[in-house]
């Protein structure tokens, strides 16, 4: 656990903004914000939980900004780092943590960036699926922007997979963001089902098409990709098992996109009569 005595307080890194979106991460929000604790200032903008998530945020030294819609990840995320004040920003989802080299290496990166002109840090992220860290199948190594000077940063708008872009160069700091993706299977029904939807949506905007024919083709590609190029044998049992939730996830995508499209949706009319 982080050091939040006086002296800890006054080793935090003044110019660093943590920001975090929420709902209903009171089981895992500690672990979260407790590895950040030397930034500067935490920012936690919940949409509505109801599970004393915004309590925990404050106890543990953030500012808490509630809002009342839901308009996607990424317009979410845009609010955080709008609500950021300090000159670099550290963006991380509620289930995520640094490690201690992680942790020093952005501190360090933070407190000499007047030695370069670098606009952010990409990270490397580690994920567990199902409670087993995966060291292939294409999720590790993971690497992401994360950490950027605040004025040259935005989110795009997507509704999910939103991604942060900067206005210069970037590089990438040592130790690992780790992430407890999907801790169980049930998590990984429910995440499929709404990350499936919204990224059909957010296909659909970008004038892609979706069909039944793409569907299962995309859908089989995704396993392969998964299983056999980003060698998720390697990662035993839940290897196979995370190949099939991405051909399954990748299926129901493009199904989405196809029912989206088509021009009878809901009740259907009267059957004509015999």
């Amino acid at each position: 656990m982080q050091d939040f005595t006086p002296q800890a307080m006054q080793a935090k890194a003044r110019a660093l903004s943590v920001i975090v979106i929420t709902r209903n991460e009171a089981h895992q929000l500690a672990k979260c914000l407790e590895s950040v604790a030397f930034a500067g200032e935490i920012v936690v903008v919940d949409s509505g939980s109801t599970d004393g998530t915004q309590a925990l945020a404050a106890s543990l030294g953030a500012r808490v900004i509630v809002t009342t819609d839901w308009p996607g990840f990424g317009k979410q995320k845009q609010r955080a780092l709008d609500a950021a004040t300090l000159a670099w920003v550290l963006c991380l989802d509620a289930d995520e943590w640094v490690d201690a080299e992680l942790a020093q290496a952005i501190q360090t990166a933070v407190e000499h960036a007047s030695d370069n002109e670098l606009a952010g840090y990409e990270l490397t992220r580690m994920s567990a699926f199902c409670g087993q860290w995966m060291k292939a199948s294409g999720w590790y190594p993971d690497h992401g922007l994360r950490l950027v000077r605040r004025p040259l940063a935005r989110f795009t708008d997507d509704l999910v997979h939103e991604h942060l872009t900067v206005q210069g160069q970037v590089a990438r700091l040592p130790g690992l963001l780790l992430h407890n993706s999907i801790p169980d299977l049930e998590s990984a029904i429910d995440k499929m089902n709404r990350y499936s939807s919204g990224r059909a949506k957010d296909l659909l905007r970008k004038g892609k098409q979706g069909g039944l024919g793409s569907a299962l083709s995309h859908g089989f590609w995704a396993f392969v990709r998964t299983y056999v190029i980003k060698r998720g044998f390697l990662d035993g049992r839940l290897g196979l098992v995370l190949a099939l939730h991405n051909a399954e996830t990748t299926y129901y995508r493009y199904l989405k996109m196809w029912l989206l499209t088509r021009p009878c949706q809901g009740t259907p009319t009267p059957p004509p009569k015999a």
